[in-house]
């Protein structure tokens, strides 16, 4: 009878164990799954990457998510088909076909007024140090729109509405973090230099090298990098006022090693244009291609349906990236995790090159290659946007899906 009871005691505390485990399980893939997802229209509602997870329209219907949950706005994920795991919208829409890029372009960006990236003290005739900008309430990383109810397009010109302020205030209207202000600048005059100044520095325009991630063939609307193009010395996000996308070739590819990022570099087509910037966001850069460059770039560019977040999963893939000349190729690599409940990010994916030619030639992801598009199953899964420094083979990616939702 006592063995009996062991027995018992054993059997119920591996049975709770069991259960806890399950249970814990269960809050795990909950805390990985989004609160809404966008499935095709004929497609199966299941995770690439949770096989063992089930979708049910309603607690009395389990269903494999192998299988069709179709005419339903809210599917319930289980775990084994017994543990409720989260209630999740889905929206069915077609999804896209994009013609991929993985064509490097020049970027000249004229910001939407001018962005603070310093400050410093000014000394005035008596020796007294002070800085009138951050007197008025400026900070660096500030968005200066309208000085005296003129509207910014230069640093010359802010610069110009100072020294010839006599002293006199100066209304400044700004923008922090999304949010607009009023600041009152009072400029000194510089014993040092013989004007008046304000005491900051600032910019107005930004130039650099992307890849094109994808393009749509018929409206040559187009998106690349993948994450937003942010001022180098404030971290900013840069607002956008116009801008070229250009074409570019790369003269060099500087090699990446743990901890010094690799880099790619290039010139300017002169007096060519893909076309122009419309805005700066968090998941990438976007525009319109000019019907020349829509022409061009269609001839030779490959079409892919857009895979929707649930359809990517741990395995084998490929990217398109340019690092010589002009012309894209594709090179082996790995999509290593899958984080599928990030949203607002460009860090959805883990992707690991396996090319050796590309590892050869520059050692994996290189600043330049932001933009590359990332292919799986022969669908546009997403896009490059950043190399680990400390193991330049690896990098972080953004899902197409996050990317489309931006075009214009």
């Amino acid at each position: 009878m006592l063995l009996k009871r062991k027995i018992a005691k054993a059997a119920a505390i591996l049975l709770s164990v069991a259960f806890l485990g399950l249970f814990g399980t269960a809050g795990y893939y909950s805390s990985q799954l989004p609160d809404v997802m966008t499935a095709d229209t004929s497609a199966e509602i299941k995770i690439a990457g949770f096989p063992e997870l089930s979708c049910y329209p309603d607690p009395d219907a389990a269903v494999p998510a192998a299988q069709t949950c179709s005419g339903t706005e809210r599917v319930t994920f289980s775990l084994f088909g017994a543990i409720p795991v989260k209630n999740v919208e889905i929206r069915r829409a077609e999804a896209p076909v994009f013609a991929v890029g993985g064509r490097p372009f020049g970027i000249k960006l004229l910001m939407e007024g001018v962005m603070v990236t310093g400050l410093g003290d000014v000394e005035a005739e008596d020796g007294v140090l002070s800085c009138p900008a951050e007197n008025a309430g400026i900070r660096k990383g500030d968005v200066i729109r309208l000085a005296d109810g003129v509207g910014l397009t230069s640093n010359d010109q802010l610069q110009e509405l100072i020294s010839s302020s006599e002293g006199r205030a100066i209304e400044l209207s700004a923008e922090r973090d999304g949010e607009s202000f009023t600041a009152v600048l009072r400029p000194v005059y510089s014993r040092k230099s013989c004007g008046w100044k304000g005491g900051m520095w600032v910019r107005d325009s930004i130039a650099g090298i992307g890849t094109m991630t994808f393009f749509d063939c018929e409206t040559g609307a187009f998106a690349g990098l993948g994450h937003p193009i942010c001022d180098s010395d404030t971290g900013g996000i840069v607002p956008v006022h116009s801008g070229e996308a250009v074409p570019v070739e790369i003269t060099e590819a500087r090699r990446g090693a743990r901890g010094i990022p690799g880099e790619l570099r290039g010139k300017f087509a002169p007096n060519k244009s893909f076309g122009t910037f419309d805005c700066n966001r968090t998941s990438g850069i976007y525009g319109h291609l000019t019907k020349g460059a829509l022409e061009e770039l269609s001839e030779s560019a490959e079409t892919f349906t857009m895979a929707y977040r649930q359809e990517i999963t741990v395995g084998p893939a490929e990217i398109y990236a340019t690092v010589s000349g002009e012309a894209p190729e594709r090179y082996a690599a790995e999509i290593v995790s899958v984080d599928y409940g990030s949203t607002g990010s460009s860090k959805n994916m883990v992707i690991r090159i396996t090319d050796d030619r590309l590892l050869d030639a520059v050692g994996g992801i290189v600043q330049g290659m932001s933009g590359s598009p990332v292919i799986q199953n022969d669908k546009l899964a997403g896009a490059v946007t950043h190399v680990f420094v400390a193991d330049p083979t690896r990098g972080y990616g953004i899902f197409a899906e996050n990317m489309a939702e931006g075009l214009g």
